[in-house]
C-alpha cells in the first residue's frame, strides 16, 4: 500500500514546498470515471460482455486512490505536534496520474543513481505497424521476443561501428516499454536507452574501457529499420503468428487472443486505430480538432527512418556529464499515460484532450464521448505480471560486468564499495536506499518529512485502515477544520458546473 503524494505547492522560507494532500475527487478525470464507469460496465453487460477482473480492479482502486475515506497515515511534527493525514494510493500502472507520477520519479531516480553509468547515452525509439501493436498488447510474450530482436540488431550495429566483435565488445541498454500514444491511444512501442558506444575488457580483465561511437547516419538508420522489420516478420512467421500472401501481410488466428470477439480485444483494436469503441458512432474515426500543419516538421533533420510501418528514431542523446538531462529523459519516457492538465470538458459534455505535440496534419486535440473516453482508459491498462522495464547486456542483473560499470556497483548479489564509501557511511546508511520522500523532494521539491509550520521533523504515528476508526477521525476533523486553519484542505479549485455530464 503506497502513499498518495500528489501535491499543491506552497511557498516556504527554504524554497522547498510543503506537502498538501491532493483531492482527486475535484479533478475532471476522477469525476468522469466516477460518473461513467458504472454506465460503461452496464453497457457491456447489456450485450453479454464482461471485462477481465484486473481491468475492473484497476478502476475500483483508482476511485479509492487518495481518498481519506479508504485509509491514511497520521503524521505528526516532533516539535510543534502539528498533524496531517496522508492518504493511501492505488499503486496501479494504468491511467492514475498520481501513481504514474510517483512511478516516473522513482524509476528515473533509480536508473540515474544506480544503473546508468557516467557515459554517453542515446535513446532509440521503435514504433511498429498497427497489426503488431494489437499482437504485442494481447500477447506480452511476443512483445519480449520482438524486443530481443530489436536489441540484438542495434547492439550488433554499435559493435561493428566501434570496430569490435561480439566476443570483445560489451553492450548495455535499458528498455522502457510504453503502451500509450499522445492521443490516449494504445500504442505499444519501445524506448531503448543504449550506451552510445561499447565497453572493452582491459588486459587483466579487472575493468572495462569505454569506446564511444558516432551518431547513426540516416542511411544507417534506414538499413537498421529494414533489418528489424525483416527479422521481426520472419520470426512471427516461424511462430505461425504472421502470414504473407501475394504482397499482403496479416495476422493468423494464432496472432490474436484466444477469443477475438472478447470486449477487451475490441476495445484494444479501436484504441489502436483511433476509432470510437462504444455508442451509436461505434467504428467511426475519433473526432479531432485541426489547425494548419507546421511546415517546419518537414524540414526537421532529426534522425528517423521508416519502412513497412516500422519507425526508428535515434535523435536524442546525452553526454557523460549531462546527468540532469539524462534524468529528464528518463522521466519523459516513464511519464504517466494521462495528463490531467490537457484534459478539459466541452460545453456539450464531451471530453477534449490536447495533444502534447500537434500531428503532422495539424491535429491539436481529440474529442471523446464520455463512454468512449472510458474505453480508452481501459485500453491503457497493461496486463498483470508484464514487466515494462527490461535490462540488457551488461546492465542485466545476471551480468558479471554490471558490478563494474553501474553507479550502485551491484551485480549478481555483490556490491563493490570504495574505501571512502566504507569510511563515510554508517551501517544504517549502507542498508538504506533513497526513500520515496527523498525522491519526492528531489524531483518535485516537495518536502514531506519536514513540518511546514515550524520546520521540525515529521514522523508517522499511525496507519489507519479500520473503516470505523476512519469514520470517527474524519468526523472529528470535519468539526475542527477550516479552509485556512489546519492546512489539510488544499486551495479550492472549481469543479465543472453541475449538469455538464448530463
Amino acid at each position: 500500500m503506497g502513499l498518495h503524494t500528489h501535491q499543491v505547492r506552497q511557498h516556504r522560507p527554504d524554497s522547498a514546498a510543503a506537502y498538501v494532500r491532493h483531492r482527486p475527487e475535484t479533478t475532471l478525470l476522477y469525476q468522469v470515471v466516477q460518473e461513467y464507469w458504472p454506465g460503461f460496465q452496464a453497457e457491456l453487460t447489456s450485450h453479454g460482455k464482461h471485462l477481465p477482473a484486473y481491468v475492473t480492479k484497476e478502476f475500483d482502486e483508482y476511485l479509492k486512490c487518495g481518498r481519506l475515506e479508504h485509509g491514511f497515515l497520521r503524521v505528526r511534527c516532533e516539535s510543534c505536534h502539528d498533524e496531517k493525514l496522508v492518504a493511501f494510493s492505488c499503486k496501479k500502472r494504468g491511467f492514475c496520474p498520481s501513481c504514474g507520477a510517483r512511478r516516473m520519479a522513482d524509476s528515473a531516480a533509480l536508473l540515474v543513481d544506480e544503473i546508468l553509468p557516467h557515459q554517453p547515452m542515446r535513446q532509440w525509439v521503435l514504433s511498429v505497424p498497427f497489426p503488431l501493436r494489437f499482437l504485442l498488447a494481447s500477447q506480452p510474450a511476443v512483445m519480449g521476443k520482438v524486443l530481443g530482436i530489436v536489441y540484438r540488431a542495434i547492439a550488433t550495429h554499435l559493435t561493428r561501428k566501434a570496430g569490435y566483435t561480439k566476443a570483445t565488445a560489451r553492450i548495455g541498454a535499458v528498455t522502457l516499454i510504453q503502451c500509450f500514444g499522445g492521443a490516449l491511444n494504445l500504442n505499444i512501442h519501445y524506448h531503448l536507452l543504449f550506451l552510445d558506444g561499447v565497453y572493452i575488457d582491459s588486459a587483466d580483465k579487472s575493468r572495462l574501457w569505454f569506446r564511444r561511437v558516432k551518431a547513426p547516419t540516416n542511411d544507417e538508420l534506414t538499413h537498421l529499420t529494414h533489418t528489424i522489420a525483416r527479422r521481426v516478420a520472419r520470426s512471427l512467421e516461424r511462430q505461425g503468428l504472421l502470414e504473407r500472401d501475394t504482397g499482403h501481410t496479416y495476422l493468423t488466428a494464432d496472432g490474436v487472443d484466444e477469443d477475438p470477439e472478447s470486449p477487451l480485444n475490441q476495445l484494444l483494436g479501436s484504441s489502436i486505430t483511433y476509432r470510437i469503441a462504444v455508442g451509436p458512432q461505434q467504428g467511426r474515426k475519433v473526432f479531432t480538432l485541426q489547425t494548419l500543419p507546421d511546415e517546419s516538421d518537414s524540414l526537421s533533420s532529426s534522425p528517423v527512418a521508416e519502412t513497412a510501418g516500422f519507425s526508428l528514431h535515434a535523435g536524442v542523446a546525452t553526454k557523460a556529464n549531462e546527468r540532469a538531462k539524462l534524468e529528464r529523459l528518463c522521466r519523459y519516457i516513464t511519464r504517466p499515460a494521462v495528463s490531467t492538465k490537457r484534459l478539459s470538458l466541452t460545453r456539450n459534455g464531451q471530453l477534449r484532450y490536447e495533444l502534447k505535440t500537434p500531428w503532422r496534419n495539424g491535429t491539436t486535440h481529440v474529442i471523446f464521448e464520455p463512454l468512449d473516453f472510458i474505453s480508452r482508459l481501459v485500453s491503457l491498462i497493461p496486463k498483470p505480471r508484464v514487466n515494462l522495464t527490461r535490462f540488457h547486456g551488461i546492465f542485466a542483473p545476471n551480468s558479471k560486468y554490471r558490478v563494474l560499470v553501474t553507479p550502485a556497483k551491484r551485480g549478481k548479489g555483490k556490491k563493490v564499495k570504495t574505501p571512502d564509501e566504507e569510511q563515510d557511511q554508517t551501517a544504517a546508511e549502507k542498508r538504506a536506499s533513497m526513500t520515496w520522500a527523498k525522491r519526492l523532494k528531489r524531483v518535485f521539491n516537495i518536502d514531506i518529512e519536514t513540518c511546514s509550520e515550524c520546520g521540525g521533523e515529521v514522523r508517522i504515528i499511525a496507519s489507519i485502515e479500520d473503516p470505523e476508526v476512519i469514520r470517527k477521525i474524519l468526523a472529528h476533523m470535519d468539526e475542527k477544520i477550516t479552509l485556512t486553519g489546519t492546512g489539510i484542505l488544499p486551495e479550492t479549485r472549481a469543479p465543472p458546473s453541475t449538469g455538464l455530464f448530463l
